[in-house]
């Protein structure tokens, strides 16, 4: 049995930085691994260190060779192997949209051939949560989304998962493999990497492909979304600070909405 894992590299601003064009200037971002991805590796270790029959967990990310240390981490907690798929034809492109990442990303899956494909439910720098769903559709997997409980009957293949909906809601389904599965922060308590799993993941081997690898031409990343614009927005109103004691603080923020002419 076999479980894959995409994983995310994710850019994170300092506090004060300059934008350069349609991007933020990279001398002011830091890369790490897409906080929900860090669940969904956890998830598919434990998986693996409870059931004997899981024989691999592999991960598999989509970015530039400086994204190895990224996914070099989820190697250090535990999975065995990664993939990761890049060439000159996604430096063309500005944004993938969910349906291109799928599209990528269940090239590999077909190759891997896992029972089960865990995502994190969004990545930390778009907020999108449509990729695992997309990749579910684009290989007719059984898919469930927002899980935040899952249980796998090894013998029956068949996930018995919680998922978080709107409302605060909880839906207890039943999911048969192969299947994906998207994934919330909150499910596990993610591992942090040790200093010999650290040592070990130098070792793990990192597969790099093109698209050409995968059967793939340039149409596959193919994708309508664009960036326009950015531009760090205006400051609509001056923010006050009031000091003092309870009274004070109490006295000033009568003043201020006396001055708004919210209160006489």
């Amino acid at each position: 049995m076999k479980v894959l894992v995409t994983v995310k590299e994710v850019a994170e601003p300092e506090d004060d930085f300059q934008i350069s064009g349609l991007e933020i200037d990279e001398k002011f971002l830091e890369y790490d691994l897409n906080e929900w991805d860090d669940y969904a590796v956890e998830e598919a270790v434990q998986l693996k260190e409870e059931n004997d029959e899981v024989e691999e967990v592999v991960a598999v990310t989509i970015g530039p060779e400086r994204s190895e240390e990224t996914i070099r981490m989820a190697l250090a907690k535990g999975a065995d192997r990664a993939v990761r798929v890049w060439d000159d034809a996604f430096e063309a492109g500005e944004v993938l949209d969910p349906n291109a990442k799928a599209r990528v990303l269940a090239a590999v899956a077909e190759e891997e051939d896992p029972d089960l494909i865990f995502t994190g439910v969004q990545a930390d720098d778009d907020s999108i949560g449509g990729t695992g769903v997309a990749l579910a559709d684009e290989l007719g997997f059984q898919w469930a989304a927002v899980v935040n409980a899952f249980e796998y009957d090894i013998d029956s293949g068949v996930a018995n998962v919680h998922r978080e909906l709107e409302g605060g809601v909880e839906e207890v389904t039943e999911v048969e493999a192969p299947a994906v599965f998207t994934i919330q922060t909150g499910i596990n308590e993610p591992r942090y990497a040790s200093l010999r799993g650290i040592r070990q993941a130098q070792s793990k081997e990192i597969a790099p492909k093109t698209l050409g690898d995968l059967g793939l031409d340039d149409s596959a990343i193919e994708t309508p979304v664009g960036i326009t614009d950015m531009y760090e927005p205006e400051t609509e109103a001056d923010t006050e600070y009031i000091e003092g004691s309870a009274d004070e603080m109490a006295e000033g923020i009568a003043e201020i909405l006396r001055k708004k002419g919210v209160a006489e």
